[in-house]
């Protein structure tokens, strides 16, 4: 059985294409719909760790990420 691995995956609108991001990893790609940009993401991960050697993995591979907000004033 393949163990899998949770990672973040930040998606957000430039232009007209949406950009995905892996912060972990710091690992990056692009689609024309948010689907599609969470899709190559996770299919640039998955190559990643097929290919990578296991201490190019340790040395990217970044602790915890938390995804939070933060309002501050503004004007």
């Amino acid at each position: 059985m393949k163990r899998t691995r949770r990672l973040t995956a930040l998606i957000e609108r430039e232009d007209d294409i949406f950009v995905s991001l892996c912060p972990e990893l710091d690992i990056a790609s692009q689609g024309a719909t948010i689907e599609e940009a969470h899709a190559n993401l996770k299919e640039a991960l998955t190559l990643f760790f097929k290919s990578a050697h296991p201490s190019e993995v340790a040395e990217r591979l970044r602790g915890e990420v938390f995804v939070t907000s933060v309002e501050v004033p503004v004007g």
